[in-house]
């Protein structure tokens, strides 16, 4: 079963910084994106330099129980693991847009963001979930940023509350037509005298670079060639077999710290975490 300790030491192992980009579609950002992703997707499944594409779907296919679409997180998930969300940003200081979705500390089955494919490909209620963030330019992985959303972002709460808020005061207007069948923060329907036009009300999520987040942990190394960064709380750590814990801790070149960060629900209160770092 692959997580991210050995997606990690693949990273190591096999150092590439290239990344293809996928010609599909128009849209350069998210062909882009997609290069990147599929960059992810090898490196968990551990098919980096796999040449024959049958055995490199076979392992895909093994590694991941759902492999997402354009538009409905997540973007990957691991059979019996944690889920995985990428973003592409094309500087080392970028914030993130999650568009419509907001943060997350875990992904939860309950959520309505995500398709029904995604909830019935596999039993499970609750995972944890990597924010996976690539910085790349002109087709170079300079940096890929690895934290998990219990060390990044609060509890569902937090964001639903203001959503809730949102939808209410909007609801509470008497003299528009609300359509309350909908999974944005709210619809306006007929808005104009011939009845033809409607209002599409969005959330558009924006979360800080964690070079900015994590800047009281580690500084950018603007001079590197490139830098992996992997954060997580000492008992996820922990929660990995003994095997790639010791594989990982073996590696020269890999910096391993425990380190005290924040928590996102009170930053009065400090959580045990592991930062992990490779640079070249």
């Amino acid at each position: 079963m692959s997580n991210i300790l050995k997606a990690f030491i693949n990273i190591v192992t096999h150092y590439q910084t290239n990344i293809q980009n996928i010609t599909d579609g128009n849209n350069r950002m998210n062909n882009m994106g997609e290069g990147l992703e599929a960059y992810i997707k090898n490196i968990f499944a551990d098919t980096i330099n796999e040449v024959d594409e049958k055995k490199k779907l076979e392992k895909i296919s093994q590694t991941f129980s759902y492999t997402g679409n354009k538009t409905n997180p997540p973007d990957m998930m691991l059979w019996d693991g944690d889920a995985i969300e990428v973003k592409k940003i094309e500087s080392s200081s970028t914030s993130l847009q999650l568009n419509s979705s907001h943060p997350k500390a875990k992904l939860l089955n309950t959520n309505t963001k995500i398709n029904q494919a995604c909830k019935d490909c596999e039993k499970w209620i609750e995972k944890d979930l990597i924010y996976i963030i690539g910085y790349v330019k002109a087709k170079k992985l300079n940096s890929l940023w690895m934290v998990y959303g219990d060390c990044y972002a609060a509890d569902e709460k937090t964001y639903q509350k203001v959503e809730n808020e949102i939808t209410t005061s909007i609801d509470s207007l008497d003299d528009l037509e609300i359509n309350h069948d909908t999974n944005e923060l709210s619809g306006i329907k007929n808005v104009d005298p011939l009845n033809i036009t409607y209002l599409r009300v969005r959330g558009m999520w924006i979360i800080e670079n964690p070079n900015k987040v994590y800047q009281y942990l580690y500084k950018y190394d603007k001079n590197a060639t490139f830098q992996l960064i992997c954060l997580m709380n000492k008992t996820k750590y922990e929660s990995f077999s003994k095997e790639d814990i010791a594989t990982i801790e073996q590696i020269k070149s890999t910096t391993i710290d425990n380190v005290k960060i924040k928590n996102p629900n009170n930053p009065a209160n400090l959580i045990d975490a592991k930062l992990l770092v490779f640079k070249v």
